[in-house]
């Protein structure tokens, strides 16, 4: 049975909390967790990532509720057609309303089931797979730093201090449609899957996220977690979502 928490902070230096996360498992046994990165001033930031969690839950629980087939292509189809529906749903509430025009949010989203691992992604919000043996990020950001990276002009060291590091290619919100990051991993054994905003992937390293996870689980490892980004500087908003097996 896998154990399954989240956790968000507001950090040391902002004013409003503009990150938003669930999680949960289901009565068959599936594990599944939403995090969102809101842009766009306060309020924009608030609603954008609120709206963007709540629209693709709801879809999620309709769909387990329903007892659908959770194959692979099922379980693909449901997280893409998620993510697309909190796109137009926070487009749309930009454009209906003036004071909210231009937010926007990032989003990372799992649902482990079957022994795999499915995550989905627009943005750098990341998501981390934990073995005994190490900790690896396991999506790209979508980011003008890592644009950067993967065309060589920049070092991955450079990139963690480049002045415009938060600059992001992708979002839900901004435009009608949105591009979706798909992928699955293997999630058997002593496996954790960790997501987080970049709030937290901006002060630790693998290697501490690792070492963290070799301390701790559970409600505690979000909280050494976000303890740690914090002691780094915490300036942005911290959220962490852990699914352990």
């Amino acid at each position: 049975m896998f154990k399954v928490c989240h956790q968000t902070d507001i950090g040391l230096v902002r004013e409003t909390n503009q990150d938003a996360c669930r999680s949960g498992l289901t009565s068959s046994g599936i594990a599944w967790a939403v995090v969102c990165d809101g842009m766009g001033g306060a309020n924009g930031g608030n609603v954008a990532s609120s709206i963007a969690v709540e629209t693709m839950i709801r879809q999620y629980h309709s769909f387990f509720r329903a007892g659908q087939t959770n194959n692979d292509d099922t379980i693909r189809n449901l997280m893409i057609s998620a993510i697309y529906n909190a796109n137009t749903a926070v487009f749309d509430r930009s454009r209906a309303e003036e004071e909210l025009n231009g937010m926007g949010t990032t989003v990372v989203s799992a649902v482990v089931c079957g022994g795999v691992a499915h995550i989905a992604h627009a943005g750098d919000s990341r998501a981390y797979l934990i073995t005994p043996e190490d900790a690896k990020q396991i999506t790209t950001d979508h980011s003008m730093v890592q644009e950067l990276v993967d065309s060589g002009d920049l070092t991955e060291q450079e990139a963690r201090v480049h002045p415009q590091k938060n600059i992001i290619t992708r979002a839900l919100g901004i435009e009608p449609d949105v591009m979706v990051d798909y992928n699955e991993f293997p999630f058997e054994g002593r496996s954790l899957l960790m997501l987080c905003t970049d709030g937290l992937s901006n002060y630790l390293e693998a290697e501490e996220i690792y070492s963290l996870s070799q301390q701790y689980s559970g409600q505690e490892l979000t909280e050494r977690l976000i303890d740690k980004a914090k002691d780094g500087g915490g300036s942005d908003n911290i959220t962490v979502a852990v699914i352990e097996n």
